[in-house]
């Protein structure tokens, strides 16, 4: 003779959780054992905010800006206003009164026509027997008396 089943539930029945368990819970560990940080979910990462075109236009501007200081800054180290006694100078534009194209170089260019003889801050001018003069006026008003390299 065969007894019957207990009456019931069945813990041991298929698609049953067993009794004190939540239905319900999924990648959760059994009751009793300690949860492992992290598991069961991915962290989610922080989101960085969106730049506006704004933002990027200022960037540009200010790059631009420091370019355009660099270069003037560059340009202007061999202006004639820099020049010293000493200094040799080239000529780019001879023919002309009011822009000669007058640039400090070394004395070993083979640009070099001119030895800077005296700088002058005042109006006294140079020899002209002596000298080519060249005159600048405006922030910093000076003449350069320039003497005439040989021709090499």
């Amino acid at each position: 003779m065969t007894t019957p089943p207990p009456q019931g539930q069945n813990p041991f029945a298929q698609g049953q959780p067993p009794q004190g368990e939540n239905p319900f819970a999924q990648g959760q560990p059994p009751q009793g054992y300690p949860q492992q940080p992290g598991a069961g979910f991915a962290p989610v990462p922080p989101q960085r905010p969106k730049r506006s075109i704004k933002q990027y236009l200022r960037g540009g501007i200010v790059v631009v800006a420091v370019i355009a200081a660099g270069v003037g800054y560059l340009a202007s180290r061999h202006d004639p206003d820099t020049a010293k006694v000493g200094d040799c100078m080239s000529i780019s534009n001879p023919d002309s009164s009011t822009d000669p194209g007058l640039k400090v170089v070394g004395c070993g260019d083979a640009k070099a026509k001119f030895k800077v003889a005296q700088k002058k801050t005042d109006d006294s001018g140079c020899d002209r027997t002596k000298y080519a003069e060249y005159t600048e006026t405006g922030k910093n008003d000076f003449t350069l008396c320039l003497e005439e390299l040989a021709s090499k």
